[in-house]
């Protein structure tokens, strides 16, 4: 791309900066410009449940949370705050509540008068949706635009009047079917959704408002934050940013997700307060969001990376960087899983089923699940069992010439002198160490377009991301096409902190296109090497959440909340057990309706509560059965998903 403002979203591409935003006071507390970020949550009480509430947000207060969220979705909700907002301020907290509105501008209105933020969400606080395709004319349009200032205006003058913040929290399932016509189901019509309002509040004077682009698809996500400071930019807005995955799911799968999507940016300096939507508990989501964010207390003193001006590549879509295939690496291939074994001193059968293989004494034979990597680094050991056919075993330079098997054995050459001085070399395949001080070297013009050369990119600054992010931006301003596999090492972690971290540094290269295989490593905080199986697991979840390999089951799953019409926690966890074998399909879990049609439309199925005890099915967007009973219901989801042929019997080990 040009070399311009055109693409710009954040205040530097090599060096760490916080992206400045105006300030915005929630209660006492504020956020964006130079304020922390902060950390915030939702309950999952019911509103009318003052005590319950109560209890919820002071676990959530003490886990971390700077501001409580609560559902208002009605006039006895939003009353109701009073109640609970008196009860905390008696017990001594005086955390910022915030109103969260869907389909109630009433409600919103009240809520406004009470708590220090409301949120609102454009696609359904005036509009419903009802997946029409709607042509207007730009007259009708701009009707259209005046009928939700009407009945936006209100809110926006009690808010400025009492001083509460505001949330436009666009939503990526829930845009109206308007802006669903003039500009599709795209990170653009997120950001015009929202920008629609602003501008109303805007005429108004009003400017105590934070905006955010949530999506359960982590590069719509990504793409959507980055256009909309781009095109605040242009009309002279800065507002701060509330940043989350939403359905993230839970466990370590929507750990993995979150951090894709929430680090990518924090990782440019995006962000002024952020919550990660677990289908947890919701004292269990401030931590993780802690995690993510403390890792940038001292990034601005990370080494110099030398200076880009403008991005090659467009930030606002995805392309995959542009490479030839080596040996079924790179090219339009699925990127490659690199498990590194080069700590292990003896190397057995049993340990290769932490990497997806396990071997069948009776048969003979190697069973390979859909999570197996795809090479294996040995460094010098030796194997006295012959290893699956499928897999690429790699060994350093010297152990390599003394290998027979040249067609699944390859070298690995620490440098690029060490390649270009070695006198025998791989016709198929060969790998080499480098990192940015090679990529502006002679040698490298010597090996670029090599077809037999795969590049492993390694780095030792903190600013990680950037530097490997510049390396790639050089090698396409080059046309230097080798595949590379991004190589990152993680010492002293706990394992949920590994993972995190390197769902953040290798999920905000791979969103991007860039890169054509992860490996990834890392130590405990006892000095010792993460299990095999743990790596393993993190590394096909780091590709499954940047959707560039899908390798099993993809749960779109609401963090519960004050709306949710069954324990989400419990029939998750029962959906997963049935129906973790099928990979590659994404199975929407909702707790109602607020947010269900539209995000089933990035699902193959939908299971969303209608009622007490009750479940409607989707199938995509498109509601199949309604009003099923509970205790039917997932025994009915498998049956859609058989009658559509996407069902078939797990495989028992």
């Amino acid at each position: 791309m040009p070399n311009s403002r055109s693409n710009k979203y954040c205040n530097s591409l090599t060096e760490y900066s916080r992206y400045k935003t105006r300030e915005v006071f929630v209660g006492d507390i504020p956020l964006g410009n130079k304020n922390p970020i902060r950390i915030q949550s939702m309950t999952t009480t019911d509103t009318m449940n003052t005590i319950g509430t109560v209890e919820q947000t002071i676990r959530m207060v003490k886990s971390g949370c700077d501001y409580v969220r609560i559902t208002a979705p009605s006039l006895n909700e939003a009353e109701n705050l009073k109640n609970i907002k008196y009860e905390l301020r008696k017990q001594g907290y005086n955390t910022p509540l915030i109103a969260d509105i869907h389909f109630t501008p009433n409600a919103a209105e009240l809520a406004a008068r009470i708590v220090e933020k409301v949120r609102v969400n454009p696609g359904n606080y005036v509009d419903k949706k009802k997946f029409q395709t709607l042509e207007y004319t730009d007259q009708q349009y701009r009707e259209e635009l005046e009928r939700i200032r009407e009945r936006f205006l209100p809110l926006v003058k009690i808010c400025k009047e009492y001083g509460t913040a505001m949330r436009i929290g666009t939503n990526h399932g829930s845009l109206s079917d308007r802006i669903m016509s003039r500009y599709g189901d795209t990170p653009l019509g997120m950001v015009e959704s929202a920008l629609e309002f602003l501008r109303i509040c805007e005429d108004e004077n009003y400017h105590n408002i934070v905006l955010s682009m949530k999506a359960s698809n982590t590069q719509v996500m990504v793409q959507a934050y980055r256009l909309l400071i781009n095109k605040m930019e242009a009309e002279g807005m800065n507002y701060p940013l509330h940043l989350g995955v939403t359905e993230a799911g839970d466990g370590e799968d929507g750990r993995i997700k979150s951090a894709v999507g929430i680090g990518s940016l924090l990782e440019d300096g995006i962000g002024d307060t952020i919550r990660v939507s677990l289908t947890e508990p919701p004292e269990f989501e401030a931590p993780v969001a802690i995690s993510l964010v403390k890792r940038y207390s001292n990034r601005d003193k990370h080494k110099s990376i030398k200076e880009i001006n403008g991005s090659p590549i467009d930030p606002f879509n995805y392309n995959k960087r542009e490479s030839f295939e080596v040996a079924g690496i790179g090219g339009t291939t699925v990127p490659k899983v690199f498990a590194d074994f080069s700590g292990e001193n003896k190397i057995t059968k049993k340990i290769f089923e932490e990497i997806g293989y396990k071997y069948d004494s009776q048969t003979d034979k190697w069973l390979i699940a859909e999570t197996a990597s795809d090479l294996l680094y040995l460094q010098n050991s030796d194997l006295d069992f012959e290893p699956p056919g499928s897999l690429k075993i790699v060994y350093d330079y010297e152990k390599w010439k003394t290998t027979d098997n040249r067609s699944t054995c390859f070298p690995f050459f620490s440098s690029l002198n060490n390649f270009l001085d070695a006198k025998e070399k791989s016709p198929f395949l060969n790998l080499i160490e480098i990192s940015i001080n090679d990529i502006f070297s002679d040698q490298l013009e010597l090996i670029a377009n090599n077809k037999t050369v795969v590049f492993e990119l390694v780095t030792d600054n903190i600013h990680a991301t950037s530097e490997q992010r510049r390396v790639f931006f050089e090698l396409i301003n080059k046309k230097i096409k080798n595949p590379v596999i991004i190589r990152r090492k993680f010492n002293d972690l706990d394992e949920e902190t590994f993972q995190l971290y390197s769902a953040t540094d290798l999920g905000a290269l791979l969103i991007d296109g860039l890169g054509d295989g992860i490996c990834i490593s890392g130590t405990d905080i006892s000095k010792k090497e993460f299990a095999k199986n743990l790596i393993n697991r993190t590394s096909f979840g780091i590709l499954q959440a940047c959707r560039t390999r899908i390798s099993k089951t993809e749960y779109i799953a609401c963090p519960s909340c004050g709306r949710t019409l069954f324990d989400l926690v419990e029939i998750t966890n029962k959906i997963r057990k049935r129906t973790e074998h099928l990979k590659g399909v994404k199975i929407a879990i909702m707790g109602c309706i607020v947010n269900g049609p539209g995000e089933m439309a990035d699902a193959d199925y939908g299971y969303v509560g209608s009622g007490i005890g009750k479940i409607t099915l989707y199938r995509g967007k498109e509601v199949v059965k309604k009003g099923i009973n509970s205790e039917n219901a997932l025994d009915e989801l498998i049956n859609l998903i058989k009658d559509d042929g996407c069902w078939f019997e797990p495989v028992k080990n």
